[in-house]
């Protein structure tokens, strides 16, 4: 330790002698370490490197994210003597800020995982999430509480979102509200909102964050998916065989998409190969539209680098996609990488516009759209502030137009998105650049490691994510959890704990209310408070019950006389969430039979029946199932065969060997109801575990996920306590309720029209 300070002091001094020779020194890493966390270094000790401190989740680096070594060889943002450098909890803003109700518990900071509950006071109404968790990036999940009642306002009461104060209460048309952050949070969003005559409110609705805020990739997904949208999606179709799914323009008009990525000193070189990924990725899903946008697509820092060129677009001459995409792979970053002029880039697509204006004539420029897309920290050095340039744009893209009611009509051909991404991000720059309307247009990102990801989910998945079996099937090492939450999107993990004993089952979500799971999971005295329900659906992963109803006929006692102490039959049930379930690439319902959305999903045409369905989905006297078993947090799959037709019969036998069972006839305890799986002929299959229980059963067919039967019982336990992937042994057989043998009990509940608490699933009449 006494050399290294030895060598810091005497690198300090050969700094102040030589520097005005242009001599530099190195920093070094006394007192760098940080508490709880680690750190990465760009360009090792050397001038100009960026020192970034990591924590886990949940976690954030204080007092400060990152270091600049300088050229004296000392740290900006030096390291404070009584501040050491530490990994502290995420804070969520303070809700307390709603008016006309309470928040409980009452608490001076919120940090991660803390929960809170809204009550309105009397005569007043709730809107909004009325259970809010605090999530690991700083946000309350679910959506702002407001406790409000009739007032014969033009705008509902845009309430106040946690962390801010407002000022102005008066919902009456052209009345404003006023929004700004308390303390040392910064407003993301519309600091002033007019209520506009259609009784919405104009502008984006406010959040405070802090600088350890950020949006997840499931957010940017949703918002910038649905945002998008309306830059590519149009009401009038240019291919009635396409229709729904089309560049959102006139028949004469045209979408430029400006894209550009911040390779400067402060940007990772990894996070500039992953924003070329997502352009990537974003390029071929916008390509899979009926019309063909052209792309300006520009690398910055000091200097621009500019890969395609929109003007190759208006040349008469076709330029190829795989070309485009070949450009962005191509490009490399090298030593390109000094200084930030942000205005550089704006002055670069002013440029381009304006040819591409004179080129197509002023009535032509009309119907043109224009999309930026940009990747940047906002930190720029020179050339000065974009604003007065993007303001240039938008005088040109709205014609000019002085009368405020005819600017706001050429709104919807400007939109600029701006994706906030490196350890420093300067929000107060990069906030006012952006525009458009619609939803959220800056996103601010912890990384950008799940872009590409998201780029792929965000076209055209997105007008279908609450379609029933939806799944993907990614590769991503290192993230078993996510990739099982893909492929897998409809599982659920249920524990009910009363009077100190827990029990564990699967279930599967079939709609965002429901979960389906058996019976034999509840035990009489058994709550809905007992029950605790888990979908990571970035709301907060644990569910509040409602209610859970088993199937009117399921009794297991129903036959012990007959020799079978324990039986399952009817063993189904469905548990009733408090609130929905979050649709998305994460989370989506599992199609179970008789259904239409089955029927969609499985490509019958016309008017269907149930007895199709389970044709086609068990035709064959040995049919190729799956289910899931719990491992950790997550859940791995399992291969079993059932037994059907003249198979069955040799497979059911075997439930004579389960313990307390004395029957003589296996149709006592084995009724129709039930599907037979297990032992080593044909295949050898996997067996279900005691944690198993109430998962799915389930096939694939053309990429949708069917459920046909339930996890019930077995015979043996061949898991012991651990669990797991298991093989059968000869005689080892588990039996699964068969779901085509419950619809009656599924439609009365799930397809229950005459309620409106839920939405329901529309069942075929057969």
């Amino acid at each position: 330790m006494g050399f290294a300070v030895h060598c810091s002091w005497l690198a300090a001094l050969l700094c102040l002698h030589f520097f005005g020779g242009q001599v530099c020194c190195n920093c070094t890493e006394e007192n760098m370490e940080i508490a709880g966390g680690h750190y990465t270094l760009t360009k090792q000790l050397q001038k100009g490197s960026l020192l970034i401190y990591h924590c886990p989740e949940g976690y954030y680096p204080y007092p400060v994210m990152t270091r600049l070594c300088q050229h004296n060889g000392s740290w900006r943002m030096a390291p404070r003597r009584f501040t050491p450098q530490r990994c502290r909890v995420v804070e969520c803003p303070d809700p307390n800020v709603m008016e006309y109700g309470e928040v409980s518990p009452p608490q001076e900071k919120y940090f991660v995982k803390n929960e809170t509950t809204y009550e309105c006071y009397s005569g007043y109404t709730m809107r909004g999430s009325a259970r809010r968790v605090c999530l690991p990036n700083g946000k309350w999940s679910g959506s702002t509480p407001i406790c409000s009642r009739e007032s014969g306002h033009n705008c509902a009461d845009p309430g106040i979102p946690a962390g801010a104060s407002r000022a102005g209460n008066i919902f009456g048309i052209d009345e404003t509200v006023k929004y700004s952050c308390n303390s040392n949070l910064f407003l993301v969003g519309s600091s002033e909102r007019v209520c506009l005559e259609n009784g919405q409110w104009s502008g984006k609705e406010p959040a405070c964050y802090y600088k350890h805020t950020y949006d997840t990739s499931l957010e940017v997904s949703q918002a910038f998916g649905s945002s998008i949208r309306e830059s590519l999606t149009t009401l009038e179709s240019l291919n009635d065989t396409q229709a729904g799914k089309t560049i959102r323009i006139s028949k004469n008009g045209t979408l430029n998409i400006y894209m550009a990525v911040d390779i400067s000193e402060s940007i990772k070189k990894e996070d500039v190969t992953k924003a070329k990924n997502a352009i990537i990725t974003l390029i071929k899903k916008i390509a899979s539209f009926t019309v063909d946008p052209n792309y300006e697509i520009v690398f910055f820092s000091s200097d621009l680098y500019e890969v395609v060129s929109i003007l190759d677009f208006f040349g008469g001459k076709k330029v190829e996609l795989n070309a485009i995409i070949k450009k962005v792979e191509d490009f490399e970053v090298g030593q390109k990488n000094t200084g930030t002029d942000l205005n550089l880039l704006f002055k670069k697509f002013e440029e381009q516009m304006a040819v591409i204006k004179i080129q197509v004539g002023k009535e032509q420029f009309k119907e043109h759209r224009h999309v930026f897309i940009l990747f940047t920290d906002g930190a720029y050095n020179m050339g000065g502030s974009p604003e007065p340039t993007v303001a240039r744009i938008k005088n040109m893209v709205y014609m000019n137009h002085t009368v405020e009611q005819e600017a706001q009509s050429r709104e919807e051909y400007l939109d600029i998105y701006i994706f906030a991404i490196g350890n420093e991000i300067f929000d107060d720059d990069l906030q006012p650049l952006v525009t458009g309307l619609g939803g959220k247009h800056y996103f601010r990102m912890k990384d950008i490691k799940e872009l590409q990801e998201t780029f792929d989910e965000i076209i055209d998945e997105e007008e279908v994510k609450g379609l029933c079996g939806l799944h993907k099937e990614y590769e991503m090492f290192g993230n078993a959890h996510k990739a099982a939450r893909k492929k897998y999107p409809w599982w659920a993990f249920i524990t009910i704990q009363n009077e100190g004993s827990s029990r564990s089952c699967i279930g599967s979500l079939v709609n965002p209310y429901f979960v389906l799971t058996a019976a034999h999971c509840f035990k009489f005295g058994d709550e809905p408070e007992h029950v605790k329900v888990e979908i990571d659906d970035g709301q907060g992963r644990v569910k509040q019950v409602k209610n859970f109803i088993l199937h009117p006929k399921y009794n297991i006692n129903g036959k012990e006389k007959e020799g079978v102490l324990e039986f399952y039959d009817y063993d189904v049930a469905l548990i009733q969430l408090e609130e929905y379930v979050q649709i998305s690439s994460f989370v989506r319902p599992i199609c179970i039979p008789c259904t239409q959305e089955t029927s969609d999903a499985l490509q019958l045409v016309g008017v269907s029946t149930c007895k199709q369905q389970e044709e086609l989905l068990l035709k064959n006297d040995l049919e190729r199932v799956s289910f899931l078993t719990k491992r950790g947090s997550s859940v791995d799959e399992k291969d079993a065969h059932a037994k059907l037709g003249g198979n069955r019969v040799d497979c059911i036998k075997h439930a004579l060997e389960a313990p307390n069972i004395t029957a003589t006839d296996p149709k006592v305890a084995v009724t129709d109801n039930f599907l037979c799986t297990g032992g080593l002929i044909p295949f050898r299959d996997h067996v279900a575990c005691k944690g198993d229980s109430g998962g799915a059963v389930f096939k694939n067919y053309e990429h949708r996920t069917i459920q046909v039967a339930l996890v019930s019982w077995g015979t043996k336990n061949l898991c012991g306590s651990g669990g797991g992937i298991v093989e059968s042994d000869q005689t080892s057989r588990d039996f699964h309720i068969n779901l085509f043998r419950v619809v009656d009990f599924l439609k009365k509940i799930l397809g229950n029209d005459e309620q409106d608490e839920y939405s329901t699933l529309e069942f075929l009449k057969d």
